[in-house]
C-alpha cells in the first residue's frame, strides 16, 4: 500500500517530472482515494481503460496519454466530461506521465523499446528524446521488420530507402517522424517510430534510410507496464496491465 500523495512524490522524483516542458500536465490529473493497494495502468486514459479500472477495482489508474493537452477546450463536456465523472465517481486517480515516460532512462518506452528489439543506445545526448544505436548484428530490411513484428505484434508500415543490411538505427515511440531530419543526420540506416507524414517517403528515398512506422500504441504499451511492476513489487501492489489495442 501507497498513499496518493507518496506515489505523485515517487514519481515525481522517479521520472524527473520537473525538468520537462511537455504539452500537458504530468503527475495526479484526478484525485481519487487517499490510500492505493490496486494499481492499473494503460496506454491512453480512454473510457475503455477507466471501465476496465473501475470493473478491477484499481484506486489508481497509471497512464501515458491523460487529460489537459495545450490548446485543448477546457470544459469538461462531451467525452472529456464523461470520462472525468467516471474517474470521480469511482474515487480512482488518475496519474498521467507523457515525455518522462518515453524518456527515462530504464523504464521509458525508447529505452523498453530498444530492449525489445535487441538495440544497444550509443548514449549520445542523453537528453535527447530520441535515440539512436545499434542492431545486435546486422540484419537486412525484411529481418529486422520481422523482429519489430514479432515482438510488437503487428504489422509495420515500411518506407524502403535505404541499405540492404541494417547496423545503425534511431527510434522514437509515438508521433516523432519530426525527427526523421534529426535522425538521418545521425548517419543511420533505419527509423523507428510510431506514425508516418507524408514527407518521411519522399526523405526515406532521398536520404537512403529506411522508415519503419510500427504503430503510436504498440510503440508505447511498454512504459507503462514496466513502470507498474516496478511499483507493484517496491509497493507491494495489486498490478494489472489493462491492453485495448489501437491500430494507429
Amino acid at each position: 500500500m501507497i498513499t496518493r500523495k507518496a506515489l505523485e512524490a515517487e514519481l515525481a522524483t522517479l521520472l524527473a517530472v520537473d525538468t520537462f516542458q511537455d504539452y500537458c500536465p504530468n503527475g495526479l490529473q484526478v484525485e481519487g482515494k487517499a490510500e492505493i493497494r490496486k494499481l492499473a495502468t494503460a496506454v491512453t486514459a480512454s473510457q475503455a481503460a477507466i471501465d476496465g479500472a473501475i470493473a478491477w477495482g484499481a484506486d489508481a489508474l497509471l497512464v501515458h496519454h491523460g487529460y489537459f493537452w495545450r490548446n485543448e477546450p477546457a470544459s469538461l463536456v462531451g467525452t472529456k466530461g464523461a470520462r472525468i465523472r467516471s474517474l470521480m465517481k469511482s474515487d480512482m486517480n488518475l496519474f498521467a506521465y507523457h515525455l518522462p515516460l518515453d524518456a527515462h532512462a530504464t523504464l521509458g518506452n525508447n529505452a523498453q523499446l530498444a530492449q525489445l528489439l535487441n538495440i544497444e543506445d550509443d548514449g549520445s545526448e542523453p537528453k535527447r528524446i530520441w535515440r539512436s544505436g545499434s542492431l545486435d548484428f546486422p540484419l537486412s530490411l525484411e529481418g529486422f521488420v520481422e523482429r519489430v513484428r514479432r515482438n510488437l505484434r503487428r504489422e509495420p508500415f515500411v518506407i524502403t530507402g535505404g541499405p540492404t543490411e541494417i547496423r545503425r538505427v534511431a527510434w522514437c515511440s509515438g508521433a516523432a517522424q519530426s525527427y526523421f531530419s534529426q535522425a538521418i543526420a545521425a548517419g543511420i540506416d533505419a527509423f523507428i517510430t510510431g506514425e508516418v507524414s507524408e514527407s518521411c517517403y519522399h526523405l526515406a528515398h532521398e536520404a537512403g534510410v529506411h522508415f519503419i512506422a510500427a504503430g503510436h500504441h504498440a510503440t508505447e504499451r511498454f512504459g507503462v507496464q514496466a513502470l507498474g511492476r516496478l511499483l507493484a513489487t517496491q509497493y507491494d501492489l495489486d498490478y494489472h496491465y489493462i491492453e485495448l489495442p489501437n491500430p494507429i
